[in-house]
């Protein structure tokens, strides 16, 4: 696969990456670290939750997403980083056996009015599992090395 840059964007383009298979003792493991709920932890503990059973942090969600996206396109592309994000919405439990996947969809795609060897895509992202369901989204404008740029210092 070509190397991707700011020009291999347009508004409209929707690209599903993934999947991932999230495991009890993957949530159990980032929770120990990071996240130390009960919900996250401990099955027996997460039962008497207000998510009934054991689940993966919002966090760990966003760590899934961030690798199923340097896998699928990321790492082979111009990727300079992003400015932040704008929103993260958590809207289902991630389980134990969950099959993750991210659709992501260019909202609008933008030149760097004060660098010319970049330019701001905005990217929505949604995280599904198995069954399709939207457990996550979120946007941020990722910001990507221009060809034009690549190509004059070579």
């Amino acid at each position: 696969m070509a190397k991707l840059y700011f020009e291999d964007f347009a508004a409209g383009q929707v690209a599903e990456y993934g999947p991932k298979l999230v495991t009890a003792e993957e949530i159990k493991a980032f929770a120990a670290e990071f996240d130390p709920q009960p919900m996250h932890l401990d099955e027996e503990a997460a039962r008497h939750t207000l998510v009934g059973g054991l689940c993966a942090s919002g966090w760990h969600t966003c760590c899934v997403m961030m690798r199923i996206l340097a896998d699928g396109f990321l790492l082979n592309s111009s990727s300079m980083g992003a400015p932040g994000v704008d929103e993260i919405r958590w809207l289902a439990p991630v389980r134990p056996g969950d099959r993750l996947t991210v659709r992501a969809t260019v909202v609008e795609t933008k030149p760097s009015r004060s660098r010319a060897d970049l330019g701001f895509v905005r990217m929505s992202f949604e995280v599904l599992n198995g069954a399709g369901t939207c457990v996550m989204r979120t946007g941020t404008s990722l910001m990507f090395g221009r060809r034009q740029a690549a190509s004059a210092s070579a």
